[in-house]
């Protein structure tokens, strides 16, 4: 069961972009925003951001702050958030210092779920949405080199829903079916667009 929650009020009257990064499992949106990332590295107008998670920071996959239930429920309450949801047994938190960032008119560039995207909405005035996807078949043939789930498994969870996002949003399909390299051009290619409607 997935569930998100409502941002704090005030969360963001900003001048910048927000922009997230969505997409099902074995689409490749972690290794877009890790190549992304590094080439934007040293400007001050694009920041990643660093989600709080409730996963042990040796975990694996993204580099995140690693809170207790008990931590995440302190820093909810204390309004350390923007936006956060929960996920698979797991909670997601957007510091609320993004707004620093927004307010500047920068870009900032988050890992989302498509089920907290009118949480997003409700936040960010300027929000936009890149839907990283691929077809269906490499997203079983990459699910099935992970090791974690059975074909079986994976073929049910392809099929249980769409691969596009649903709702009145801004967004940007990205399709990662073929080489990493064109992708991550592609992925360039979007955020410097959007760094030019901040100027």
């Amino acid at each position: 069961m997935t569930m998100s929650h409502e941002p704090h009020a005030g969360a963001g009257a900003e001048r910048g972009i927000m922009v997230v990064v969505v997409g099902p499992s074995g689409a490749g949106k972690d290794t877009l925003m890790n190549l992304a990332a590094r080439r934007f590295k040293g400007r001050d107008d694009v920041h990643f951001v660093r989600r709080v998670i409730t996963r042990h920071r040796d975990a694996g996959g993204e580099d995140h702050l690693s809170v207790s239930l008990q931590g995440f429920a302190a820093m909810e309450q204390s309004g350390s958030f923007a936006v956060w949801w929960e996920a698979h047994g797991l909670k997601y938190g957007i510091p609320a210092e993004v707004s620093v960032a927004l307010s500047k008119g920068h870009v900032v560039v988050a890992n989302g779920s498509r089920s907290a995207l009118h949480r997003f909405q409700a936040a960010f005035p300027r929000l936009k949405v890149i839907n990283v996807t691929a077809r269906p078949e490499v997203l079983a043939g990459r699910l099935e080199a992970r090791g974690r789930e059975t074909h079986e498994d994976i073929m049910a969870r392809l099929a249980r829903g769409p691969l596009t996002v649903r709702g009145e949003y801004d967004v940007v399909e990205l399709d990662n079916s073929g080489s990493l390299e064109e992708a991550e051009q592609n992925m360039i290619g979007i955020l410097d667009g959007l760094l030019t409607k901040t100027l």
